[in-house]
């Protein structure tokens, strides 16, 4: 049995479970958390293992952060949930689904999914690995290392206040366990024939200037997922939850009031 990871929560009602990026923690939801309490939803949002006071799992796999999400689920006693991830949480949430379809009634996939190619992750991967070493060769902290990441990947219209908090949440990140998580994405294998039975209703957010996960990338998923649209956020970069949080606001608002889960 997976230990219960540490959560934040707020309001009642159906819940909204967010599942952070490997570059946060549940700060990166925080005004989410926020506009769903006062829209009538129970907002959740989970330190992944070795993030936060979350315990660190071992292996450190999809299938054992799955386990620790679905541990949580079955903590929260809130039937089937909504699932929004956020980079390697988009991939986290997909696991989930997958091994569990009854848990995720719906799921938003924001600025995160499978990469289109073995590059796409490389290119999403190395520069983060590469930026890390240096910072830590150099005697440096994650809050040095933060500093260099979001200026590279956020989006010529991002929100200042957004960028600060993405800040923050990269630089209380534990340095061992950012690698592991780094080390782990390359690893996800949910390819085109397992998420094409995922007959989930799933809303695709995204930011234009995003480099990580580009637009095209979110397209070709939403063409492979039975029941998903796909809603692109202009000059917005990784982090459209933080970047453009009106605007992806609006766009989660929208599907949870429109679209009906499925048991």
């Amino acid at each position: 049995m997976a230990l219960l990871p540490t959560f934040t929560t707020l309001g009642s009602g159906p819940t909204v479970l967010m599942l952070h990026d490997a570059d946060g923690d549940h700060l990166t939801f925080a005004p989410q958390v926020e506009t769903l309490a006062s829209a009538g939803y129970r907002a959740v949002a989970w330190d992944m293992p070795g993030y936060g006071y979350s315990a660190p799992i071992e292996p450190y796999t999809f299938k054992t952060l799955a386990e620790s999400c679905l541990t949580l689920i079955d903590a929260l006693q809130g039937g089937p949930v909504t699932l929004v991830g956020h980079g390697m949480g988009a991939m986290v949430a997909l696991e989930v689904a997958v091994r569990q379809p009854s848990a995720a009634g719906r799921l938003v996939l924001c600025a995160g999914g499978p990469a289109l190619d073995a590059q796409a992750t490389e290119d999403w991967v190395s520069p983060r690995l590469q930026a890390l070493d240096a910072v830590l060769a150099a005697g440096g902290s994650m809050e040095a290392l933060a500093q260099t990441l979001v200026p590279q990947f956020i989006g010529t219209g991002a929100l200042p206040e957004g960028v600060l908090l993405a800040n923050h949440a990269l630089s209380k990140v534990y340095a061992g366990s950012y690698r592991r998580a780094l080390e782990a994405m390359p690893t996800f294998s949910r390819g085109a024939e397992a998420l094409v039975r995922l007959h989930v209703p799933t809303l695709l957010v995204g930011g234009e200037d995003d480099r990580c996960t580009p637009t095209i990338a979110l397209q070709a998923l939403a063409q492979v997922l039975p029941d998903a649209r796909h809603v692109s956020l202009p000059h917005v970069g990784h982090w459209p939850q933080l970047e453009d949080p009106e605007g992806f606001d609006g766009a989660l608002l929208d599907f949870l009031a429109t679209r009906r889960v499925l048991h």
